[in-house]
């Protein structure tokens, strides 16, 4: 192997591991000839574990009920019925009032778009044969009324129809079979509902008579007021538990896939299991000039029951990133950095040591991967000064 150089840079300091790696000062220190060793204390010892070493990233997050989804109305009219603050909403619950008729809540997760409807018939005036025609004429004018006597409009099909009746059926109403076709059989299920709700009895579903969402909903603001026009929002809604919405940088997003289990630090030192259910932009903030944007984590928890006795605010979010299983382990501090480049180890065995190359892996916690062929568990190594 190539002799080490006797010139050597020492890391001072690890001041903030990311995923990046190490972020370090170093200052630079000759290593003089041994001739030439100023009398000095035995250095600061450590040893070379293995373990596993688990890189974690803790971001800032907010206990609460989630962020708020603003809920518009697609009928016109006047706003005649408001929940109060605080309401929890299920399925087939009135949302608000629209010239005194109910839009009503869903459990989906495909938007209303369209009416739904099982088709009907519709008669059309057409031409009528003038009394004194010929048989011939009044052949042709029968024949010319008959073809445009009629114009069908057709039934509703697809997944949204599926998604209307199988809340049809959670609310007790049968007589159909659920699938991606709005029946005759469907809009009578559909007529009895809208006489239970007070609607007019036509068995079509009119686009915003009913809105969709992944669950039951608390309302947590108003966002107009009674004998208003419908225009913008009415209201803001979050989910009905409360949730952890956890804010990374944007390089970090990767971290929070729909899924990830991670832990939750909480205000009393206890900690919880949560997974992420979706991620989005941080709100409607841009970001200001040169820094990074950011993204939020909606985290449900393991045990909701466990925040119960805690008010909304501040958490801390582990996110669990990289992971080295059995590998050897080092303090940060005990690194040198060489002055021919790379890193290195100051070994101790009895009254002698020397400086080795390794190679690092993983920085996480306060520790860094090694490997190389002089490390052996347990090995006396010294920390840089």
């Amino acid at each position: 192997m190539k002799a080490l150089s006797r010139g050597r840079w020492v890391i001072a300091a690890g001041v903030g591991l990311g995923l990046a790696g190490l972020t370090a000062a170093l200052v630079a220190l000759a290593r003089p000839s041994a001739g030439d060793i100023p009398v000095r204390g035995r250095p600061e010892m450590t040893t070379i574990t293995r373990q596993t070493l688990v890189d974690v990233t803790t971001v800032a997050g907010k206990l609460a009920y989630g962020p708020e989804q603003l809920i518009e109305s697609r009928l016109t009219g006047t706003v005649t019925g408001l929940p109060a603050v605080g309401t929890t909403l299920a399925r087939g619950d009135t949302l608000f009032r629209i010239d005194d008729e109910p839009v009503l809540l869903l459990i989906g997760n495909l938007p209303a778009y369209r009416e739904l409807t099982a088709g009907h018939v519709a008669a059309t005036a057409g031409p009528t044969a003038p009394p004194s025609a010929s048989p011939s004429a009044g052949r042709g004018a029968a024949t010319s009324a008959e073809d445009g006597a009629r114009t069908a409009t057709p039934a509703t099909k697809g997944a949204d129809v599926k998604e209307f009746e199988k809340n049809l059926r959670a609310l007790g109403y049968t007589g159909f079979t659920v699938d991606e076709q709005y029946t005759q059989r469907t809009a009578a299920a559909a007529r009895k509902w809208q006489k239970d709700q007070g609607l007019p009895q036509t068995g079509v579903v009119e686009l915003g008579r009913v809105f969709y969402a992944p669950g039951p909903l608390r309302v947590s603001t108003l966002k107009t007021s009674l004998g208003a026009l419908t225009h913008g929002p009415v209201l803001g809604c979050t989910s009905t538990v409360r949730l952890v919405t956890a804010t990374l940088q944007e390089h970090d997003k990767a971290l929070a896939t729909a899924g990830t289990k991670l832990t939750i630090a909480l205000p009393t030192g206890a900690e919880v299991a949560g997974k992420v259910v979706s991620i989005g932009p941080a709100g409607d903030d841009q970001p200001a000039a040169g820094q990074e944007p950011t993204v939020q984590a909606v985290v449900r928890l393991d045990d909701p029951a466990a925040v119960d006795d805690l008010d909304d605010g501040p958490v801390r979010v582990r996110f669990t990133g990289q992971q080295r299983k059995n590998v050897l382990v080092v303090p940060v501090g005990a690194l040198l950095a060489l002055a021919e480049g790379g890193y290195g180890l100051e070994l101790f065995a009895g009254a002698e040591s020397r400086i080795v190359p390794v190679t690092t892996g993983l920085f996480a916690d306060g520790k860094v991967e090694i490997s190389g062929p002089d490390l052996r568990e347990r090995t006396t190594v010294g920390m840089a000064k």
